[in-house]
């Protein structure tokens, strides 16, 4: 028992004096802050209200912390599932770079970094929100849905289309149709991205025992939710249009790339059973990413092409 105890402080100690600085970066998931970001703007642009932009850019940085808080959270809790897939065994927590100790007090200290200053930029009520994504996130999705249910990804993919509803509070004050919408794009999105993941990486969820839809329930019948998920989100992804807070561009653009994502979900559907190369699996996954940057980014695009026609009006 003494040896444990004074062992244990030792290896913590070593593996802080192991970790750099990138390895604290990673702990922030920075793609997927990348991602938040992006929807993040996208909610703050479509607002009906201008803010300054100096508090418009800390909001930003606000909700991008509280992103990679919520990303550092889920690695600390995560690091025994994380140590057996391939995809995450060279994580900082599971290969021994990051302590779990200094993880865990790394996301909660952003968390209260990022809440505390989306408040003083903002307002208290995008505040809120973005401590509650958090949470979420790293305990109702993270410590109970993931490890519990098949149905993690479509219940815990909220965390991750919250933010264009806390960047559109931020700028208002309150949540609206538009941001409502926004959320909704990425909500749909979210389980046909992560089941074409967890098609080829049925045996890595397999060895971690996390319960994803293809171990559960099969590859056939996951393969019929991703179109059936598919075929709700490519109209949606032109509502924007339809609903008339974006213009023909976007409209455009938000066709095309729905119907690509569409012949990518229905290359999925006819995919054999057992098929190991899960050639269309990968690309549908490849091309969700495409989809899900190239639909906010063109809305920014759109929007700033309506502010150069109004001022030039």
């Amino acid at each position: 028992m003494t040896l444990v105890d004074t062992q244990a402080p030792i290896a913590a100690r070593e593996a802080i004096s192991l970790s750099e600085p990138k390895d604290f970066l990673a702990l922030l998931k920075p793609r997927v802050m990348s991602l938040v970001v992006l929807t993040a703007v996208t909610g703050l642009v479509v607002a009906p209200i201008d803010m300054h932009p100096t508090l418009a850019v800390i909001s930003i940085l606000a909700i991008a912390i509280g992103a990679g808080a919520a990303g550092a959270l889920n690695m600390w809790y995560d690091a025994d599932i994380d140590a057996v897939m391939s995809r995450t065994a060279k994580r900082p927590v599971p290969a021994g770079r990051v302590s779990s100790e200094a993880a865990l007090t790394f996301g909660l200290t952003l968390s209260l970094l990022s809440v505390c200053l989306l408040g003083l930029a903002s307002n208290w009520f995008a505040a809120g929100f973005l401590a509650f994504t958090i949470f979420f996130y790293a305990v109702i999705y993270t410590m109970g849905l993931k490890r519990s249910t098949p149905q993690n990804i479509v219940i815990g993919g909220a965390a991750g289309a919250f933010p264009p509803m806390i960047g559109y509070a931020a700028a208002t004050g309150g949540v609206s149709l538009e941001s409502a919408i926004l959320f909704l794009i990425i909500f749909l999105w979210t389980p046909p991205h992560f089941w074409a993941l967890a098609l080829f990486k049925l045996r890595d969820y397999g060895s971690a025992k996390v319960p994803m839809l293809p171990n559960v329930a099969g590859e056939r019948a996951t393969r019929i939710q991703i179109f059936a998920y598919s075929l709700i989100l490519a109209p949606v992804g032109v509502a924007p249009f339809l609903l008339g807070y974006a213009g023909p561009a976007y409209g455009v653009v938000s066709i095309v790339l729905g119907l690509n994502f569409l012949r990518h979900a229905f290359a999925v559907l006819k995919m054999a059973d057992g098929d190991e190369k899960m050639l269309p699996a990968k690309k549908l996954f490849g091309f969700s990413i495409l989809y899900l940057f190239g639909l906010f980014a063109m809305m920014l695009v759109d929007a700033a092409l309506t502010a150069m026609t109004s001022v030039g009006g």
